[in-house]
């Protein structure tokens, strides 16, 4: 039940204009400072998990595991996603209210 609010959550967020995915736009949008929140697939690879995870911690930037690439796709009304960015801090306070429930956080930005 919880996941499907927080793919809701990852939805709404899409449909405001308020996400971004894909690898590249994700990276950018975390170096921009832009970023409230990442999320990565849990399949996604091993790379991308270390490169987004010194990232994020670098730039204080909370990530979190959460989903397959086809569901976090889905949730965002596209093909397959490892990675993604909710650039609204609301939206960002909301999911991440629902991971911490679901206890998936890998690590918290800045306080490993």
């Amino acid at each position: 039940m919880r996941q499907d609010k927080v793919l809701s959550l990852v939805g709404l967020a899409t449909k405001a204009g308020k996400t971004v995915s894909g690898e590249f736009m994700t990276e950018r949008e975390v170096k921009s400072g832009r970023a409230a929140l990442v999320i990565l697939a849990e399949d996604s690879s091993e790379n991308t998990r270390k490169k987004f995870c010194n990232m994020c911690e670098y730039y204080e930037v909370p990530i979190y595991i959460y989903g397959d690439k086809d569901t976090l796709g889905h949730a965002m009304g596209k093909e397959f996603r490892a990675s993604l960015a909710i650039l609204d801090e609301g939206f960002a306070d909301g999911i991440q209210k629902q991971m911490k429930l679901n206890d998936r956080q890998l690590h918290k930005g800045g306080s490993i």
